[in-house]
């Protein structure tokens, strides 16, 4: 008997257990009650009126059919993915697992990146409607779908690229054509300005947000998202963990990832969460929080000391941007050393450094740091450190 199938046995059967009961959820002026199917919490998201389980599926790390498909076994029924995710592989591995399998039994969240949009947000002649289908065409061939159930413009941070009318042309003219369901998009910066625009202009279905204990404008954003979701917008949160598994790149200080997730559900304008898997121990503590989301004092506590410490999540404040005098992307590369130290990736670490282009030693002419981070990280010692991955050749990269 090999491990692997030990553990998928073992996996299932945890993950079919579970107590019964109604879960309210309070902190809300909005008062959103969770329900229970098949002892499964789940909430309306949005005017979309689809009754989802609290925790989805974050595939973008993942490479594993049979947990995907442990996970769809086990109650999780959206599965978010992105066109640019391990080069396309990502999307072509959830298309094999799922043509065979009744549509309606799933939902496909996939985002696209539209082209020529600057460090500052903004669209540029690059960014236009035939460049969005064509890769959303690709998308489509690697899933082995007629339609996606929400496709989402990704990594969105200014109001612009909400009214942008080349990429407003291309959504509405595929959800016209029925190949998706609804449109959205998700958002890493700015996030509670752009979640209001998209709360005035009646024309969004969904938000994939940043959402996490450790945000430091927690106020606005509630008010944001809850302003969203009163418009009839479905909040999904992703980043809940706040820079991964652990708060120290020496691993030495594991992240309560239960208590996370659970903090982020709190909010009940918070539909549901997208916790990134990898490992069948990833999904069996996620299950247990589908049948009891609702923080304990434990979990309580373990959140006020994660929050004391700095940890590798990267608020996107884009302050740094005014004080570095090398105009580097410091948001994008401090994401590069969350994913080589926080997510444990090197891949998709390599992957971000080569399309920013800023080398193996992007601080080599600057004596003296003038970044001044929020989250008092030490930006250049952080950005030397990830940076040398770049000099690794390919092939050496897990």
């Amino acid at each position: 008997m090999s491990r692997v199938n030990y553990n998928r046995r073992k996996f299932l059967r945890i993950g079919a257990a579970g107590a019964a009961g109604a879960i309210v959820l309070k902190g809300s002026a909005a008062a959103v009650s969770d329900m229970q199917d098949n002892n499964i919490a789940t909430r309306i998201l949005g005017r979309t009126n689809i009754k989802i389980p609290v925790i989805s599926f974050g595939v973008m790390r993942a490479d594993s059919p049979a947990l995907c498909r442990a996970a769809w076994e086990n109650g999780i029924r959206l599965f978010d993915t992105a066109n640019v995710y391990q080069n396309g592989n990502n999307e072509s591995m959830l298309g094999n697992l799922f043509k065979d399998l009744p549509r309606d039994s799933f939902m496909i969240e996939t985002k696209v990146k539209p082209s020529g949009v600057g460090q500052n947000g903004l669209p540029t002649s690059q960014t236009t409607t035939d460049d969005f289908l064509t890769k959303f065409k690709t998308s489509l061939s690697r899933l082995k779908l007629d339609y996606v159930d929400f496709l989402l413009v990704h990594d969105v941070s200014t109001p612009e690229m909400l009214n942008h009318k080349p990429l407003i042309a291309a959504l509405s003219r595929l959800k016209k054509e029925k190949k998706t369901r609804f449109v959205g998009f998700s958002t890493h910066n700015n996030m509670a300005g752009v979640i209001r625009a998209a709360s005035e202009s009646g024309f969004w279905d969904v938000i994939l947000t940043s959402y996490n204990f450790r945000l430091p404008n927690i106020s606005e954003m509630n008010e944001a998202v809850e302003k969203a979701a009163s418009a009839g917008i479905g909040i999904i949160a992703m980043k809940t963990l706040a820079g991964g598994a652990f708060l120290d790149k020496e691993k030495t200080k594991p992240v309560n990832t239960t208590a996370a997730i659970k903090w982020a559900l709190s909010n009940p304008n918070i539909h549901t969460t997208i916790p990134g898997m990898t490992t069948f121990d990833h999904l069996t503590s996620n299950l247990a929080i589908l049948k009891d989301p609702v923080l304990n004092e434990n979990e309580k506590k373990d959140l006020i000391t994660m929050a004391a410490e700095p940890g590798m999540y990267c608020i996107g404040c884009n302050q740094c941007l005014e004080t570095c005098r090398l105009r580097l992307p410091v948001p994008d590369l401090m994401r590069a050393y969350m994913y080589a130290y926080g997510y444990s990736n090197g891949r998709m670490a390599y992957d971000l450094l080569g399309s920013l282009g800023t080398g193996a030693a992007p601080c080599v002419n600057c004596n003296s740091c003038t970044v001044k981070c929020t989250n008092n990280f030490n930006v250049k010692e952080k950005i030397s450190d990830v940076s040398r991955l770049v000099n690794m050749p390919s092939e050496f990269i897990a």
